[in-house]
């Protein structure tokens, strides 16, 4: 049976840099990928191109190109990346510019059109393109095609469209793409790295996954052999889990239906996808929008030894004072202590306490100098043991990410061939609004039996993140029977109990039975999205740990 190979070499912009050769040489490949746009990356780009209009790309990429594009080119692999981010063209004409210099006949495409009309006070405005457009442009002959704004998964559907030649109508073989673009698109996620029972694998340094995809639109999730990590059905469920929410995974290309997933291991380091269903995708594209939101900044006090909680009512109100006092005022103070101290500690680090205090405003003034000399007038003059971890500075713009939705129809995807040929990408004429899927059934409980209170992540594993201002938490057992006990126990209610920072939140529970996974999303834990840093661990990346961390009573039979 024919097989696509598909690699990918970069889960994020600063990911290994090594990793394009490794996977160019370590191994049989068709094409390699490269994710390089988080939410934060497009926020990151857009302030570089206020600087210069000529940026605007991931820099990283082409100089990983210096290199990779020759080994590329010798060993007959495509290469498709959204590295373009704001500027494909710009990506597109400097890979042109470096296939010359190093005298290699590299056919350049790209693929535009996502770039939106951008609202007064909106940085970028991007809506998300599925693979129909890199189809185009690998179909045309293109060696290297160059993306902006495109679904993560779409790295992966459009060279599988383009190989298999699947029509937009062919929507099991598009889902099962999509899957597999899914758990490629974090690289080492899929091979070990993040996740929550590492200490069983050597995950020094993971090598990176790729997936051998079928014409049917099965697949096996594998890595080149020799490298270091773990593929297995623990791996590939914790990515399948990460930044989604229900059974309907709605993209451009198709709706791939999480709930029909099934996992099977085929030896070592290999993990066949198969029975993904599809349907057809919305008739509106998700577009994301980022802005400058203001400005922020922080102090963190140092409290140390006997009478913790009286020093920090202390400064609270010697800073509170002082910024009345002041001229201007932060529009936002927040205040979080992080109890990090023991009794009769031995190192003076251990005996000591946090208190942070964040400012934010929409002017830069407020939380500058009024901070500042808020927090170092107090040098002599406040609780015993007064320091901070860094005197605070000027403060920095911090950004916001939203979400919204357009019209597929309004939104002019195109893909501009290696001869420079403008060609349309039409979009789907099949659509479907995706409704949510009613709950499965819950299987039958375990017996009543021994219990014994102990930490979650005994039983289960976790890998949670962010979306936009929304956080979202994946669990899973490795057994039928812990299967049994998680999918009564973990309701909403206990998940907010486990939790207490949820509890004000809206929170929903989605069933995955042939993952044996549950996926919860809560709503607004994360403010305005990563780049607000609203809160500590602002892209909740372990809010899973944390809840793993919690202790519960559990079954005897299950530990």
């Amino acid at each position: 049976m024919e097989v696509l190979r598909i690699g990918n070499a970069s889960g994020f912009y600063g990911d290994r840099f090594d990793a394009v050769r490794e996977m160019l040489t370590g191994g049989e490949l068709d094409v390699l990928t490269g994710d390089y746009l988080a939410e934060l990356t497009m926020l990151i780009l857009g302030r570089d191109r206020l600087k210069d209009p000529a940026a605007g790309y991931a820099k990283t990429f082409l100089r990983q190109m210096e290199e990779g594009l020759g080994l590329a080119h010798e060993r007959g692999v495509r290469v498709v990346t959204n590295a373009g981010g704001l500027n494909p063209a710009g990506l597109a004409d400097a890979l042109r510019a470096l296939a010359e210099r190093l005298g290699i006949p590299a056919r350049i495409a790209h693929v535009e059109g996502d770039r939106l009309p951008a609202p007064e006070g909106v940085l970028t405005a991007n809506a998300y393109l599925g693979g129909a457009g890199i189809a185009a442009c690998l179909d045309a002959g293109a060696d290297v095609v160059v993306t902006g704004r495109v679904t993560d998964a779409a790295l992966v559907t459009g060279p599988a469209q383009w190989r298999f030649g699947w029509g937009p109508e062919q929507y099991d073989e598009l889902a099962g793409a999509v899957v597999a673009g899914h758990v490629l698109e974090c690289g080492t996620q899929a091979t070990g790295g993040n996740y929550a029972f590492f200490t069983g694998h050597d995950v020094r340094r993971p090598g990176f996954p790729l997936a051998e995809i079928h014409p049917d639109g099965t697949c096996v999730i594998t890595k080149h052999s020799g490298t270091g990590g773990v593929v297995d059905v623990g791996t590939v469920t914790s990515q399948l889990l990460y930044e989604t929410a229900g059974a309907r995974y709605a993209g451009p290309d198709v709706t791939a239906r999480l709930d029909t997933v099934r996992l099977t291991p085929q030896g070592p380091d290999r993990v066949r996808i198969d029975g993904v269903r599809g349907e057809a995708p919305p008739p509106t594209l998700k577009a994301g929008l980022t802005r400058l939101g203001g400005f922020r900044n922080e102090v963190v006090f140092v409290l140390t030894g006997l009478d913790i909680d009286a020093k920090a009512q202390l400064v609270r109100d010697q800073i509170e004072d002082a910024l009345d006092r002041a001229k201007s005022r932060p529009a936002e103070l927040r205040w979080e202590s992080a109890r990090t101290d023991r009794a009769d500690a031995d190192t003076e680090e251990t005996a000591s306490a946090l208190l942070r205090l964040v400012v934010r405003d929409p002017a830069p003034e407020p939380v500058g100098r009024a901070l500042t000399g808020a927090a170092i007038e107090l040098a002599l003059a406040s609780y015993p043991g007064f320091h901070v971890t860094a005197p605070p500075g000027k403060g920095a713009p911090y950004g916001v990410f939203e979400a919204a939705y357009v019209p597929a129809t309004e939104v002019p995807h195109t893909a501009v061939l290696p001869d420079g040929t403008r060609l349309p990408v039409p979009v789907p004429a099949q659509t479907r609004e995706p409704e949510p899927v009613p709950q499965p059934p819950l299987p039958e409980p375990l017996p009543h039996g021994a219990v014994r209170k102990a930490p979650l992540g005994l039983v289960a594993g976790a890998r949670s993140g962010d979306k936009g201002g929304d956080a979202n938490v994946g669990l899973w057992v490795r057994t039928d029977a812990a299967w049994r006990w998680l999918a009564h126990t973990l309701t909403e209610e206990r998940f907010r109990q486990l939790l207490p920072e949820t509890a004000g939140l809206p929170v929903v529970r989605h069933d995955l039975p042939g993952l044996r996974a549950v996926n919860f999303v809560v709503t607004g834990l994360l403010g305005e999205g990563v780049a607000s840093q609203a809160r500590f661990d602002p892209q909740a990346k372990a809010l899973g740990e944390w809840l793993r961390s919690r202790h519960l009573d559990i079954p005897e039979e299950l530990l």
